[in-house]
C-alpha cells in the first residue's frame, strides 16, 4: 500500500487522511464516497486532477466530503496521484451492496453522511427513495470492516424500469411504433458488462447511493471536468425517478467472473 493511500498526502504531515481511511483499503467505498476500486487508471487520476482544479464539487453544500476531496488532491503530487490509482486500479471489483426491492423499510437516521437503522422493522414507506444501510452496523461503524457490506433498499419496480432505462434509454412502444426514450444505453460508453471502458468508469454492483449522487451532480452541473459534457445531455432529461431506478438496476448487476479492471 503506497504511504499516500495509507496516510495521506506527504505534504501534509501527520494532520492527514490517507485514501484507505474513506475507500477502505479495498478500495470499495462506502455510500457516502466513491468506490474506487478497479477504476481505470486514467479516468482515476483525471478526477483527482478535477478535485485540484476545483472541477468537481457537490451540488448540495450539505456534502462536506467534496471540499476535503479538493484539498487532499491540491496536496497530493502527481506521483502521489499516480500511485493511488495504480494501486486502486490494479484490484478486481467485486460487489458488496444488496438490492431489496421494498415498500417499506426501517426507520433510519443519519451519521456522518450515512444511513444507519434505528429499528430492525420495516415500518417506515420507503417513498421513492434509496435507502442504503450496513449489513451490520457493528461491523461497518464499530470495526469498519472492509468485508462487511450494505443492503440498498429500493422502491418495487425500479430494478426493472432501470433495465429498461439503462440497456434502451427508455424506448418505448406506442400503438406499434417505437418512441425514442430521454437517454442513451448505458453499455455505449460503459462497456456492455458496465465495468468501463479505457478511461470510462464502471458502474455494475457499485453503491446506488453515490451513482445518483454523480448523475444530479452531472445533471446540475457542479461536475464540469472534461468528459462531463459527454454525460450531461445523457442526463439532461432524467427525473428523480429515472436516478433511482437507474442505479437499482446497475448496482443490482454482478460483474461477470471474467471481468477485470481496464
Amino acid at each position: 500500500m503506497p504511504n499516500v493511500v495509507a496516510h495521506g498526502p506527504a505534504s501534509l504531515g501527520k494532520t492527514s487522511w490517507g485514501c484507505a481511511y474513506c475507500h477502505l483499503p479495498t478500495g470499495k467505498g462506502r455510500p457516502e464516497n466513491a468506490p474506487v476500486a478497479g477504476q481505470p487508471v486514467a479516468y482515476f487520476l483525471r478526477q483527482l486532477q478535477d478535485f485540484r482544479n476545483d472541477a468537481r464539487t457537490s451540488a448540495d453544500p450539505r456534502k462536506p466530503n467534496s471540499p476535503v476531496m479538493a484539498g487532499l488532491a491540491k496536496a497530493m503530487s502527481d506521483d502521489e496521484m499516480k500511485e493511488a490509482a495504480e494501486y486502486f486500479g490494479a484490484m478486481k471489483w467485486t460487489p458488496w451492496t444488496r438490492v431489496v426491492e421494498t415498500d417499506w423499510v426501517p426507520k433510519t437516521k443519519i451519521e456522518g453522511n450515512l444511513f444507519l437503522p434505528t429499528e430492525r422493522e420495516r415500518t417506515e414507506p420507503i417513498a421513492g427513495r434509496i435507502i442504503e444501510v450496513p449489513e451490520d452496523e457493528g461491523q461497518s461503524e464499530g470495526l469498519r470492516n472492509p468485508r462487511s457490506g450494505f443492503i440498498a433498499y429500493v422502491p418495487v419496480g425500479s430494478i426493472k424500469k432501470g433495465e429498461n432505462l439503462v440497456t434502451t434509454g427508455g424506448l418505448n412502444v406506442v400503438d406499434g411504433k417505437i418512441m425514442p426514450g430521454k437517454t442513451l444505453a448505458c453499455a455505449g460508453c460503459h462497456g456492455p458488462d458496465l465495468m468501463g471502458l479505457v478511461d470510462v468508469p464502471g458502474i455494475a454492483g457499485r453503491s446506488p447511493s453515490y451513482l445518483v449522487r454523480q448523475i444530479y451532480d452531472l445533471q446540475q452541473g457542479t461536475r464540469r471536468g472534461i468528459s462531463s459534457p459527454l454525460m450531461q445531455p445523457v442526463v439532461a432529461n432524467l427525473t428523480a425517478e429515472d436516478m433511482v431506478a437507474i442505479a437499482a438496476y446497475v448496482t443490482s448487476r454482478v460483474p461477470p467472473p471474467a471481468s477485470m479492471p481496464r
